[in-house]
């Protein structure tokens, strides 16, 4: 019996050390808008914040080149080999699938021998430069959760400049910056992430750290977000508390962290040397075989689902709210002023929910959400509260024998009062326990 008592605690000690160990990295996953509670009353909603999970965003893009015909292959052309800038026997065909390097590779699975990638055209009006704008589109507003990965296949850029926009590619702000001598590119000292503070983490800086020539293990560039995050969070993003409280609190850090459009301007390739080789031009190039964007979709934390239908993202919202991002109200819930979900308090978070109109009580009478009918009564097609014996009004909240004048002096009291609060707080749209 104390054997089985011992092993029965030590499974119970387990289990708590788990979820306590675990707890501070599912803070912040808000992956229930709400759940129904018990009252005095029967049951009710009680409302949270609440937010997609993050997910691989490049599934869901638009991919656009400009110039739009700078992909090699059309006409076909020799390059040289990414290892030895001077075996230039390789060749890239676009009507020839084995040979083609359309901008579509730099997204799908690994499959073809040896990688897969997307590549322009070679240097060959050289000294014009070679320029090539990448702008990824979602026609969605989504936050980024990690790092932005970008592989490449040929040697990293000499210069490159990583830029973002907030508003469907209409305007556009600058990321980063990537040189191999930002102070002769950009006019800018260089930097790394690890030189930023709380204070400055908003500052767009250009950085050397990953912008060497030819070399077979420098083939990735990073925009840092989760560096950027453990400035709050800690270096393992362990304290999501602060994390989400910052955000939260501060819209430029949270604006920050949103896109709706990336766009990667290769604007000089990978020479490895501080002169270009006229001789041998077939050696300048772009490609890049992967580009990792990790993110949810913005949904103002008032929906945990985000669909694809017809090429297209969109929220589903609750909270009585509406929208691609669920940024306003539905129809007859506009009882106060929209405003997004909140991370705080930790961890449940504010949803904020929108409140039905009082114009709308006419024609809205009742709802699974939040004109519950009290007393006992029942909704009819959200039109009327079906009240029981003894009771009447909008949400059965009165008592018959009031209208009739027969109360006592005492015995409609309480239930006068419970029903007018009962009323006011289906109306505020205010849930969870009863405060008294």
């Amino acid at each position: 019996m104390y054997l089985s008592r011992f092993l029965s605690i030590h499974a119970l000690w387990v289990t708590v050390s788990s979820v306590m160990q675990h707890y501070p990295s599912v803070w912040g996953h808000y992956d229930v808008c709400k759940t129904q509670i018990y009252t005095e009353e029967g049951k009710i909603w009680d409302y949270m914040a609440c937010q997609p999970e993050a997910t691989d965003m490049t599934k869901y893009l638009k991919v656009k080149l400009d110039p739009p015909d700078i992909t090699c292959g059309d006409p076909p052309e020799t390059f040289c080999a990414m290892g030895n800038p001077y075996m230039c026997n390789n060749e890239c065909d676009a009507s020839t699938p084995e040979l083609a390097h359309p901008p579509e590779l730099m997204f799908d699975f690994e499959g073809r021998h040896p990688s897969t990638f997307w590549q322009s055209a070679t240097w060959k009006e050289y000294p014009k430069p070679l320029q090539v704008n990448i702008t990824l589109s979602w026609s969605k507003t989504i936050e980024l959760t990690d790092n932005i990965v970008i592989t490449f296949e040929s040697g990293r850029p000499d210069q490159m400049i990583l830029e973002k926009s907030l508003d469907y590619g209409r305007t556009w702000q600058p990321y980063q910056y990537y040189a191999t001598d930002c102070l002769d590119a950009f006019h800018m000292d260089p930097k790394s992430v690890k030189d930023l503070s709380q204070h400055t983490i908003l500052e767009i800086i250009c950085t050397e750290e990953y912008s060497t020539g030819y070399m077979t293990n420098s083939k990735i560039i990073h925009f840092e977000i989760k560096d950027r995050f453990a400035f709050f969070a800690g270096p393992r993003l362990r304290n999501m508390a602060s994390l989400y409280g910052q955000l939260d609190t501060t819209k430029k850090l949270k604006d920050f962290f949103t896109i709706t459009d990336l766009r990667i301007r290769l604007l000089r390739p990978a020479t490895g040397e501080i002169f270009v080789d006229e001789q041998h031009l077939a050696r300048y190039f772009y490609a890049i075989s992967d580009i990792k964007v990790y993110g949810r979709c913005k949904c103002n934390l008032h929906a945990t689902v985000c669909v694809f239908d017809n090429n297209k993202l969109s929220c589903e919202c609750e909270h009585n709210t509406t929208g691609p991002d669920c940024g306003k109200c539905k129809k007859n819930y506009q009882g106060r002023p929209w405003s997004p979900g909140s991370y705080l308090p930790i961890p449940k978070g504010t949803a904020n929910t929108c409140i039905p109109s009082i114009s709308s009580i006419g024609t809205n009478v009742c709802d699974n959400e939040f004109l519950h009918c009290q007393n006992g009564g029942t909704c009819h097609n959200n039109v009327k509260c079906q009240c029981p014996a003894g009771y009447t009004g909008i949400l059965c909240e009165k008592l018959r024998c009031e209208e009739a004048g027969s109360c006592g002096s005492d015995s409609g009291h309480g239930a006068r009062a419970q029903g007018s609060l009962t009323l006011l707080v289906a109306l505020l749209g205010i849930t969870g326990p009863r405060l008294f």
